[in-house]
């Protein structure tokens, strides 16, 4: 029988160091989902989840290592029911790449086998056959869409942003600078050589060259994948 949770919520940190990475999934019991309402139901009572007394599933890593090019084991506690017993995952990356919506995403999925009765989810009932209705063994199968944080270039970006636009700012007072050209009448000339408009030109030219190199900028901190290789 396959089913699934719904709703799922995580985060991972992942540092340059591999070692220094973390990573954190919760899930809510009682969005287990087998396409059965009646078998929903039935795996949302004090049976199985007993979502009423323990509504999430957490797992938190303590390890996260790399074992072979693009291949990791993630080991951490995995909390059912109150029960918190060590398990280790393995992952694959799938790939990293640029959603459409500009997004950094990277790929992965594994699989792991565990006893469903080490976390005390023990129900069960005899078949006329000899059998029971229930396995004991259960797949936990994991996709995981990792979405890489931007927030921290944020800062960074509005920064070189708010220089262009003070470099804008500064370039319209330029023109005023032939309103202090009379000062110079005294010195015999009735009609000063104020050239107004190519000076105004030029410190608007510049800080239109100033901005090419700040959107071409921001575009690059979108290179940095995640730590992953």
């Amino acid at each position: 029988m396959r089913g699934a949770f719904n709703d799922v919520s995580g985060s991972a940190d992942i540092a340059d160091d591999l070692a220094d990475s973390k990573a954190e999934v919760i899930i809510q019991t009682a969005s287990v989902d087998t396409r059965s309402e009646g078998r929903d139901e039935h795996l949302r009572s004090a049976d199985f989840f007993d979502v009423e007394t323990y509504p999430e599933i957490r797992f938190v890593s303590s390890a996260i290592d790399e074992v072979d090019e693009g291949s990791y084991i993630v080991t951490g506690e995995l909390t059912i029911r109150d029960m918190t017993k060590t398990v280790s995952v393995p992952l694959e990356l799938i790939g990293v790449e640029t959603d459409p919506y500009g997004e950094l995403r990277a790929g992965l999925e594994g699989s792991r086998r565990i006893d469903r009765k080490d976390w005390g989810v023990t129900w069960n009932t005899k078949l006329d056959s000899g059998g029971v209705l229930v396995s004991d063994k259960i797949t936990l199968e994991f996709e995981l869409s990792l979405i890489k944080n931007l927030a921290e270039a944020a800062p960074a970006d509005s920064s070189e942003t708010a220089g262009g636009d003070e470099a804008d700012e500064t370039a319209p007072p330029a023109p005023k600078t032939p309103e202090s050209a009379p000062a110079a009448e005294p010195a015999g000339k009735e009609f000063p050589l104020p050239p107004p408009v190519k000076p105004a030109d030029k410190p608007a030219e510049t800080a239109a060259e100033a901005k090419q190199p700040d959107a071409q900028s921001s575009g690059n901190g979108i290179g940095k994948l995640f730590g992953l290789r």
